[in-house]
């Protein structure tokens, strides 16, 4: 089991919160090598503040764990926090190369379109089954697909929005899931794409490297955060 509280300015447990995404909190973890991403939604005992999760870490190494949320209150915005947890035993580090299709569960994803640093960039992400397109995508958080970037190293958290307006319950779509994304710096990027098809949540994984843009930043400081 994975537990953890939300203290606020005065280290007093948060108990409120706006449901943001149709969740009131999105817990995201991955390695440090990209490996091991999990996006889950642990349940508050509101007594406490006290948000939990069955948990288990599949491997050794280090983790960066992400909470997604917004406070309750008139005007609060979306708040990302985050902290490192270390996982005891042998580690090997998986070394990252570009990816813009991948296999999952009999799908095949593919990633079009590029990132440029300092830019909002637009992605298509397009699904399709032994060879079909698929137009069976069903809204998952208020979307046809929910799409994390992370930058690679410091695994700074991007900002990415999906397209189109929010789908209502019975919507299908497909094949086709636009989303825009914001690369701070031209570095190596882990995308992490999580779609629903026939109640179930698949997860797709890309890497793609930004492009140099003219606005882009030179040094790697970027706030986590969307």
């Amino acid at each position: 089991m994975l537990s953890f509280q939300i203290l606020d300015e005065s280290g007093e447990a948060v108990t409120e919160y706006t449901t943001a995404h149709e969740k009131d909190l999105h817990l995201i973890a991955v390695r440090t090598d990209g490996t091991g991403f999990q996006h889950v939604h642990p349940e508050l005992n509101a007594s406490t503040g006290t948000w939990s999760v069955p948990w288990i870490w599949g491997a050794a190494g280090t983790y960066r764990v992400y909470t997604d949320f917004t406070p309750a209150g008139e005007g609060a915005e979306s708040i990302t926090l985050t902290r490192a947890v270390e996982v005891a035993g042998d580690f090997t580090p998986v070394k990252t190369e570009t990816q813009t299709t991948d296999e999952v569960d009999g799908y095949t994803v593919s990633l079009g379109g590029d990132l440029t640093a300092g830019a909002s960039s637009e992605l298509t992400i397009s699904v399709e089954r032994d060879g079909q397109p698929v137009t069976a995508l069903e809204p998952y958080l208020g979307a046809f697909g929910h799409l994390v970037a992370l930058r690679e190293g410091d695994l700074a958290y991007l900002h990415v929005h999906a397209q189109g307006e929010e789908p209502q319950a019975g919507d299908t779509a497909g094949p086709d899931i636009g989303f825009s994304a914001e690369a701070p710096t031209a570095d190596r990027y882990l995308l992490y794409l999580d779609f629903q098809i026939d109640g179930q949540v698949h997860t797709a994984e890309f890497v793609i490297d930004a492009k140099r843009g003219d606005s882009s930043q030179t040094d790697n400081s970027y706030s986590d955060g969307r």
